[in-house]
């Protein structure tokens, strides 16, 4: 853990779950009429609902609905990811669900924020790199995947693949910055030092 109370984002692995298709958006990710809860505990069972299960509540032909993939925690798509809406219920359905890294040729850039406000790394590979990691998984579903920040390197079976992601946001992961609230709420003596130096605020105490 760091000096700021989160844990670090340093790496990630897990088996994989190909989710192809461009421009999926937050609403597809987490439907409208899920955005009532109160807290986001158990919203990950709504991910991708209306992709998943027909009015009947039958399962539809979906990677969450999968077999071979149950368990798989780095969710790998194609370009233009988490579009439309800002909903942050959109990652955190998918934090839900397990998932814990994202690769693809391109993220929504509220939505890879919201992702790192998570803790989880939504990185960048070029289209044919994310096809050959989908036709990997599909083929051998149980293959781990590695992935490295610090290296900036992923690795699968024999290949390895360096991915981009913003220096910021590899910063504010590796060095457990990620979680803008808990890092305020954890220099709590600075903030009371500051309120009290403000002389229009020091009489409302």
């Amino acid at each position: 853990m760091s000096e700021t109370g989160v844990n670090p984002v340093t790496a990630v692995e897990g088996r994989g779950i190909p989710l192809r298709g461009d421009e999926i958006d937050t609403d597809r990710i987490i439907p409208a009429r899920y955005l009532k809860c109160v807290t986001f505990e158990g919203i990950g069972e709504f991910a991708f609902y209306d992709e998943r299960f027909d009015e009947g509540g039958n399962n539809k032909d979906h990677p969450f609905n999968d077999s071979r993939y149950v368990g798989g925690s780095i969710l790998i798509v194609n370009r233009n990811f988490g579009c439309g809406s800002s909903r942050e219920h959109a990652p955190q359905a998918l934090r839900d669900f397990g998932v814990r890294g994202i690769i693809g040729e391109s993220f929504a850039e509220i939505f890879a924020g919201n992702c790192t406000s998570l803790g989880i790394p939504a990185l960048t590979l070029p289209g044919e790199h994310i096809s050959e990691l989908q036709e990997l998984v599909e083929r051998q579903p149980e293959r781990v995947i590695q992935i490295d920040l610090n290296s900036g390197t992923l690795s699968a079976e024999d290949r390895e693949y360096r991915f981009s992601i913003p220096e910021p946001t590899k910063k504010a992961l590796t060095m457990g910055t990620w979680d803008s609230t808990r890092v305020l709420l954890g220099n709590k003596p600075e903030i009371e030092r500051t309120f009290a130096s403000i002389q229009y605020l020091t009489g409302f105490r």
